[in-house]
């Protein structure tokens, strides 16, 4: 442990009990008290009311997880995200990235439906989307019939992969072996026109989580693409670009995430699909 706190753990033992005490102690495990002494002490904007607070134990520990606003947020807030449902290129096995040719196959359609049914007793002050076509589908499906506009957000889509897009996954391994392989397996190394798609999309998550964490309401939903919903989960548990290919998301897979007022994350749910193979529909 570093010098900036000492934390000190100390047992108390009692003397010793009477039958009829030790009988009425046995259910009671012995005291353990946990104090901690530090050279630094908390200002007061790193402290978070108990009443505020959503992520268990966070308010009490300073940077417990990470603040994805750097500042205080106006009320404690739920992010529902959902992948969008299976497009064309998603059949046929092709590199999407940033390219707006694929669009929803009926079976994609089918999926968004579903979703809709499942989201159907769920209260969202806004929905958020990414504007490319099969996650603008989508979203389209979802929220009809509500009252607020949908939201359409640059940052939300889908990571750019420039000439491999397009491509299918076996010509791009043949035609391209070693940007295929750096991608599929070391993707915060890979590198194409001079850039490195992959932490550019972390910087695009932590710039989308702020826009949409500082933004009126407490309840919201968002419809985007796996690669970015990979980085907006990533950023919000602190995990860095090398963890991309960590988390996967299934076409019309649904991720929940609690925050409190300092913007602090906490994962309610990864990937859940039960409403993709039933008529499930999730608690208002």
């Amino acid at each position: 442990m570093g010098t900036s706190g000492v934390v000190m753990f100390t047992t108390h033992f009692f003397s010793p009990l009477s039958q009829s005490q030790l009988r009425t102690s046995s259910r009671v495990p012995p005291r353990i008290r946990c104090s901690a002494s530090s050279t630094s002490e908390l200002t007061p904007a790193d402290k978070l009311p108990v009443s505020t607070s959503v992520t268990g134990g966070a308010y009490d520990f300073a940077k417990a997880t990470t603040s994805l606003t750097n500042e205080l947020i106006s009320s404690p807030k739920r992010v529902t995200l959902l992948r969008h449902g299976l497009s064309t290129w998603n059949s046929e096995s092709r590199i999407q990235g940033s390219s707006d040719l694929s669009i929803l196959t009926e079976v994609g359609e089918e999926q968004a439906e579903r979703c809709k049914k499942a989201l159907e007793n769920i209260y969202f002050d806004q929905c958020f989307a990414s504007p490319i076509s099969r996650a603008k589908q989508t979203a389209e499906i979802i929220w009809k019939g509500r009252e607020t506009p949908l939201v359409y957000l640059d940052s939300l889509k889908e990571i750019s992969l420039y000439h491999l897009e397009g491509m299918k996954n076996v010509d791009a391994r043949k035609i391209y072996p070693k940007e295929y392989t750096i991608w599929r397996e070391d993707p915060a190394s890979f590198h194409m026109n001079g850039r490195y798609p992959v932490r550019d999309l972390w910087i695009a998550a932590r710039d989308c989580w702020k826009e949409m964490l500082l933004s009126p309401g407490e309840s919201f939903l968002v419809v985007t693409h796996k690669s970015i919903l990979r980085a907006l989960t990533c950023t919000a548990l602190g995990l860095g670009p090398e963890r991309f290919r960590s988390i996967d998301i299934n076409n019309g897979g649904i991720c929940v995430f609690n925050f409190n007022v300092r913007g602090e994350a906490m994962l309610e749910a990864l990937n859940m699909t039960s409403h993709m193979y039933s008529d499930h529909v999730y608690p208002g």
